[in-house]
């Protein structure tokens, strides 16, 4: 469908041209994804983080995305995303939708041709996976994206299962 795989297991071991962080607007490492890319890719990824330009002092605003290189990463880039605080902040269903839009568009204008996302704004964020799902699809269908191959790797059979039915059946 479109070049999505949707895939169970660790978004670090990705052999992929980039992968993509759900990160923290200072992007310079957090919990979950974001920790376990960090330690993964090792403190070249954090000193290319502290690398990205401050603004109003923020290096990635939310529904925004910045890219780096990967450091030990089996990928060459970091798209590193910041998504929406589900509840929080206003309009969450187009910050997320310009999340992946602006984190396929980084990795089109880098060359890319495979790019691996988590589940984003769906874990300490409190988006919910359904939800995140069919806003995911629905991006990640656009003509303008059919050239990259796109998996999603995800952390827990729940939410496998929440993506899978999302993208099998789409409302």
């Amino acid at each position: 469908m479109d070049n999505i795989k949707i895939v169970q297991g660790d978004i670090t071991l990705a052999a992929v041209d980039a992968i993509v962080n759900a990160a923290n607007c200072g992007m310079l490492g957090g919990g979950g994804v974001d920790g376990a890319i960090h330690r993964a890719a090792g403190p070249k990824l954090l000193e290319a983080c502290k690398k990205v330009p401050l603004e109003n002092g923020i290096r990635c605003p939310t529904g925004e995305a910045r890219i780096t290189q990967a450091g030990n990463l089996k990928a060459k880039y970091v798209i590193h995303t910041v998504g929406p605080r589900y509840g929080i902040d206003k309009d969450p269903e187009k910050l997320l939708s310009s999340a992946y839009q602006n984190s396929l568009d980084l990795a089109l204008s880098h060359g890319c041709q495979s790019i691996a996302f988590p589940a984003i704004s769906c874990g300490v964020y409190g988006y919910p996976p359904r939800d995140a799902a069919g806003i995911c699809l629905s991006v990640c269908k656009r003509p303008a994206y059919r050239s990259l191959m796109k998996y999603f790797y995800l952390f827990n059979d729940k939410i496998m299962a929440i993506w899978v039915a999302a993208f099998d059946h789409p409302e």
